[in-house]
């Protein structure tokens, strides 16, 4: 997961005014590679990039391109890497330039803070329905709103395997284990939490345009209580 840390930090020191994401994608491409590792997410169900990035209204699943980063944009980078033999997945935001707006930086230090919220509370034992009731919380007390459509999800020797973590109140049976090792990917915004797909297949972006946050670690079930494997 060392690695999985300094790809992310590269790729957020290279978020700037007039950066394509083309080249962040490029950049992660060949870092991975030059570590001996492979980026899960090229080829990955015909997803056609190494890293995904996901600007402003963009929920999740954004495929790099042509278009250069504005100032005031919020970026979510999304790296995952597969190395000896298990997948590491994390992503966090990044501001672009100096005009990011309040509102902006309210919705990604809450979308951090439900991450945090529901990473403080896992353990050995405790329901994972708990992870969503944290996630709500937070979102509540900033008056925003949680996607219901993507999940996190168990990760190791396969990309995306059970459990299904859910980020909001749901009452869906289970309990973590030592050893468990999946995601927590927490995705808020201003607005609708109704996602519209583009033709890509891909990216989703909030259906009434309202700007959307995500932040994700890959977490260890340990015996006494649970260790962030993709803590920066």
């Amino acid at each position: 997961a060392g690695d999985l840390k300094e790809v992310l930090e590269m790729a957020g020191k290279m978020v700037r005014p007039g950066v394509k994401t083309d080249d962040i994608d490029k950049a992660v491409h060949q870092m991975v590679i030059e570590r001996g590792a492979y980026p899960s997410p090229l080829r990955y169900g015909g997803f056609p990039k190494s890293v995904c990035t996901s600007i402003n209204e963009c929920i999740c699943h954004g495929i790099p391109d042509s278009r250069p980063l504005e100032d005031g944009d919020i970026v979510n980078i999304d790296v995952t890497v597969f190395l000896d033999g298990h997948h590491g997945d994390t992503s966090r935001m990044f501001f672009v330039g100096e005009s990011v707006t309040d509102e902006a930086k309210r919705l990604v230090q809450a979308t951090k803070e439900s991450l945090d919220a529901s990473i403080a509370i896992c353990a050995p034992g405790v329901r994972f329905n708990r992870i969503g009731q944290e996630i709500q919380k937070v979102a509540n007390s900033y008056k925003m709103n949680v996607v219901k459509s993507f999940v996190g999800h168990g990760v190791g020797t396969v990309f995306h395997s059970s459990p299904v973590v859910l980020h909001y109140p749901n009452r869906e049976p289970g309990v973590m284990e030592v050893g468990q090792t999946f995601t927590i990917e927490p995705m808020l915004t201003l607005g609708s939490i109704k996602p519209k797909i583009w033709k890509d297949n891909w990216t989703a972006v909030t259906a009434d345009g309202s700007l959307s946050a995500q932040f994700e670690h890959t977490l260890l079930i340990t015996e006494t209580g649970v260790e962030i494997l993709t803590n920066l």
